[in-house]
């Protein structure tokens, strides 16, 4: 397939829940939109040297979240046009939703827990799921983390189905999104329609 032709200003970042999808998907798209891509966990990693879960069990998640929020803001505040996963709690951060969304398009990926809980379980690195049921901590993290998801300029329901799919459906979300808004900043529009462009994937 020909690389789309979508003038973007600003960074793309995934946001959404572990286990979404989003690094994953975030390589494809930057292929398919000829960008760089990074990882924000990746990037903690690079400059503490320790991996995300380490971080996060050796210095709790305040301590976290706050050297989380300034690894995002760098990624952002380096102006390159580029595609950006994001660790599951980065965009619930009240500070980082704010900047993300005035200085990026920010797309969640939106996939139901059951999907969650077996792509999570394949490897036990995560540290809010090391304790109780994998299912019900995502689910109780979908239903506390959902209204700060849903402040995304675009929704992108993912499930079984391909990843070229999902990037398909993000690339038709993104062209519809710049197409129609290619100033700075969300959208005019607001709710559910404005905010979920693409067909389920």
């Amino acid at each position: 397939m020909s690389k789309p032709g979508i003038l973007l200003d600003r960074p793309i970042v995934l946001v959404g829940l572990m286990g979404a999808g989003k690094s994953t998907v975030g390589r494809r798209l930057a292929r398919r939109l000829g960008l760089p891509f990074v990882d924000s966990d990746e990037a903690i990693e690079d400059a503490a040297g320790f991996s995300a879960g380490e971080l996060f069990e050796r210095y709790g998640d305040a301590d976290f979240r706050d050297g989380e929020r300034r690894v995002v803001a760098r990624l952002v505040d380096e102006g390159d046009i580029r595609v950006i996963a994001t660790g599951g709690g980065a965009y619930v951060d009240p500070v980082t939703r704010k900047l993300l969304n005035e200085r990026a398009i920010t797309v969640w990926l939106d996939a139901p827990v059951d999907i969650l809980a077996e792509r999570t379980g394949r490897r036990n690195t995560r540290p809010l799921l090391r304790q109780g049921s994998r299912v019900t901590t995502l689910k109780r993290l979908a239903e506390e983390r959902g209204p700060a998801y849903a402040q995304a300029h675009i929704r992108i329901r993912s499930g079984e189905g391909e990843h070229r799919d999902v990037v398909d459906s993000i690339v038709q979300a993104l062209e519809n999104y710049v197409g129609r808004d290619a100033g700075p900043g969300p959208s005019s529009g607001s709710g559910p329609e404005a905010k979920d462009r693409s067909s389920p994937a």
